[in-house]
C-alpha cells in the first residue's frame, strides 16, 4: 500500500503543476506483466487527446520529483508505468516490524457503526455445515471491517416465534408420549432428528409425570425446554468454531405487549400511505418500491408473516443507530433481498445503508460421494461433526476459499490431508516454514536486531526478495478491496499467493548461510516480516498461525 501512496502523492502534485484536477476513474494497480514495472497508472488517458505524449512527461517529472522511483515509462495507449527502487521495497520490512499485529489495519471505515448480522439459524436443530460456512464469513468480515476502521458490532436473531416453533414444540411433545406408551400420529412436517428423542428423554427424565399434563401446557414446556437446549447448543458450537455474537437478539421480543413493536411498524407504513387491505388480508404495496409485486403482512386468519417481523427487526436495528446494515444470508433469500429494501425505504432510510451477502450452499463430501443434510429428516452432518472431523482451521480455512455466493464442495477427506494440496495446510505450513528457519539461527546463535535498519536489508536485491516485498506491501490494499466489497475471501486468495512466494523461496534460496552473515541476516528479517503478514492475514480468517506442524 505504501508503494501505491507514494505514487498517488507524486501524481497527485505533478497533475497539480500542469493545472490538472486528479481523474475520477484513474487505477494505479500492478500491470499484468511485471517485467513492465511495480505499478501503473492511467491518467494521462483520462486527460489528454495524445495520451502517450502526456505520459512520457509525466514519467519524467516522477523521476525528478519522487528518488524511490527508479524507473519511469510511457507505455501503450497512455500508461505510465513505475518501478521503484530496492531500498524502497526493503524498507517495508521495518514498516511491519513496528507496526506488528496492526500491520494492514487503515481508517477506510472511518469509525463507521455497523450491525453485521449472521448465522441467525432456526432453532429447530443443531448447526449443519451450511451454517458453517455463513458464521465463518459473518465472522471473519466482522474481524475485517474492524481492522479497516468500522466499528462493528454482531448479532444472531433468533427466531423463536411462529409455526416453525410450534412444529417443534409438537415434535418433542409428540416424542415424549411415544415414550411413555401413547398412541401416535405423525404430522408430515415433524422433525425427525435423533436429537429430538435426546431432549424427549432428558424432559422425561426430570419429570416422569409430563405426558400426564394438559397437551396445551405439555406442549408450551416441550416447546419452551428445545429452544433453550438446542440454542443452548447452537452457542457452544459457534464458541467452539471461534465464533463471537455480540448480541442475541429474539424474535418474540418483536411482538410482546398489546402495542408490540410489529404493530407500531405497521401503523407507520399505513400512515405512509403504503397499505392496503384486501381479502382479508392486510398488504404492503411494495410495487410502489421497486419489488417485483406487493407483499402480504397479516394473513386472513390474523397471523403475521414473517416479512412483517423482519421489517420491525430491521427498523430495530436502524433506530439503535448504526449506520449500515449487513445480513448475511443465504443464496434462497435472493428474491426477499428486494422487498426489504423496499421496506428500508418506506421506513425512510436510505438503500444503501442496507447490504446482504448471499452464501450458496455447501456439497459436503465424504470420499467422493454427497452427505445427505436435512435438519427435518434429521439426515445431517452437524457442523460440530464437521468440527471434530476435521478440526476448526481447517473448516473455516475451506469455507472461506471460494466466493460465498459461488457453491462449495467441502471434501472431509482433502481438509484432513497433511500435504500442499490442502489450501489450509499451504498456508500454515508456510509460517511454520518460517518460525523453523528462525528456531534453527538461535540454536545456531545467529541473533537478528529488532528493530531492522535500512542497511541490515541492502542484501535482498534478487527478483524473489522483490516479489515477497511487494506481495507484503499490497496487504493493505487487499484488506481495503476485501472490505468495500465485503468479501473475505480476498483474504485467503492472497494468503495463498503469498504462501506460494513463500515456498519458491524457500526451495530456490539458502536462508542461513553461515559464510554469508549479511544476506542471511537480511533473508531472516525478511521470512520474520512475511511471518508477521500470514499471522495477521489468517487471524482474519479465525485461522490460528502454528509455530510447527
Amino acid at each position: 500500500m505504501r508503494a501505491i501512496n507514494t505514487l498517488r502523492t507524486a501524481f497527485a502534485d505533478i497533475l497539480k503543476e500542469n493545472g490538472f484536477d486528479w481523474p475520477e476513474k484513474t487505477v494505479i494497480e500492478p500491470p499484468r506483466n511485471p517485467k513492465f514495472g511495480d505499478l501503473s497508472i492511467n491518467a494521462a488517458i483520462l486527460l489528454a487527446k495524445n495520451p502517450h505524449e502526456l505520459a512520457q512527461k509525466f514519467a519524467a517529472r516522477l523521476l525528478v520529483r519522487c528518488p524511490d522511483i527508479q524507473k519511469a515509462e510511457a507505455a501503450g495507449p497512455g500508461f505510465c508505468n513505475v518501478t521503484f527502487a530496492p531500498a524502497f521495497w526493503q524498507r517495508i520490512v521495518p514498516d511491519i516490524e513496528s507496526a506488528g499485529d496492526a500491520y494492514g489495519n487503515c481508517a477506510v471505515g472511518q469509525g463507521r457503526r455497523v450491525l453485521l448480522e449472521y448465522v441467525s439459524a432456526n432453532p429447530t436443530g443443531p448447526l449443519h455445515v451450511g451454517h458453517g460456512r455463513g458464521a465463518a464469513v459473518g465472522d471473519s468480515l466482522c474481524r475485517l471491517l474492524r481492522r479497516t476502521g468500522y466499528h462493528v458490532d454482531s448479532e444472531y436473531y433468533i427466531n423463536d416465534a411462529g409455526n416453525q416453533m410450534r412444529m417443534l414444540g409438537l415434535s418433542v411433545w409428540l416424542r415424549v408420549l411415544e415414550k411413555t406408551g401413547r398412541d401416535v400420529t405423525w404430522p408430515d412436517e415433524y422433525y425427525r432428528g435423533d436429537y429430538i428423542v435426546d431432549i424427549a428423554q432428558k424432559l422425561l427424565a426430570a419429570d416422569p409425570t409430563l405426558a400426564d399434563c394438559p397437551e396445551a401446557e405439555g406442549l408450551e414446556r416441550c416447546r419452551t425446554y428445545a429452544v433453550k437446549e438446542i440454542l443452548d447448543g447452537i452457542r457452544e458450537d459457534l464458541c467452539a468454531f471461534r465464533v463471537e455474537h455480540l448480541y442475541w437478539f429474539s424474535e418474540k421480543s418483536l411482538l410482546d405487549h398489546e402495542h408490540h413493536a410489529v404493530n407500531t411498524v405497521l401503523a407507520a407504513l399505513t400512515a405512509a400511505g403504503y397499505t392496503y387491505t384486501e381479502e382479508n388480508a392486510f398488504w404492503f404495496a411494495t410495487e410502489k418500491l421497486g419489488d417485483d409485486k406487493n407483499r402480504v403482512l397479516k394473513k386472513s386468519d390474523g397471523s403475521l408473516t414473517y416479512f412483517a417481523t423482519d421489517i420491525a427487526y430491521h427498523h430495530n436495528k436502524f433506530q439503535r443507530g448504526y449506520d449500515s446494515l449487513i445480513d448475511v444470508w443465504g443464496t434462497d433469500h435472493h428474491g426477499y433481498i428486494h422487498r426489504l429494501r423496499a421496506a428500508i425505504s418506506a421506513m425512510g432510510q436510505p438503500r444503501d445503508r442496507f447490504h446482504v451477502v448471499q452464501i450458496q450452499l455447501v456439497n459436503l463430501l465424504r470420499d467422493r460421494k454427497p452427505v445427505g443434510m436435512s435438519t427435518r429428516a434429521g439426515t445431517f452432518e452437524t457442523l460440530a461433526q464437521v468440527v471434530q472431523e476435521v478440526g476448526v482451521d481447517a473448516a473455516r480455512f475451506m469455507f472461506l476459499s471460494r466466493k460465498s455466493d459461488s457453491p462449495l464442495d467441502f471434501d472431509l477427506e482433502l481438509v484432513k490431508q497433511r500435504t500442499l494440496d490442502n489450501p489450509v495446510y499451504y498456508v500454515q505450513y508456510a509460517h511454520a516454514r518460517i518460525c523453523a528457519v528462525l528456531r534453527r539461527a538461535e540454536e545456531t546463535g545467529i541473533t537478528l536486531p529488532h528493530p531492522v535498519t535500512e542497511a541490515l536489508l541492502a542484501p535482498l536485491d534478487t527478483v524473489e526478495d522483490s516479489a515477497l516485498l511487494r506481495k507484503a506491501d499490497s496487504f493493505e490494499n487487499t484488506l481495503r478491496a476485501a472490505a468495500t466489497l465485503l468479501s473475505p475471501q480476498y483474504v485467503s486468495y492472497y494468503l495463498m499467493e503469498l504462501a506460494g512466494l513463500l515456498h519458491s523461496y524457500y526451495a530456490k534460496h539458502q536462508v542461513l548461510a553461515p559464510d554469508n552473515m549479511p544476506r542471511t541476516l537480511a533473508r531472516m528479517a525478511l521470512l520474520r516480516a512475511v511471518g508477521q503478514v500470514l499471522r495477521n492475514g489468517l487471524d482474519i480468517l479465525g485461522v490460528s498461525a502454528p509455530d510447527t506442524m
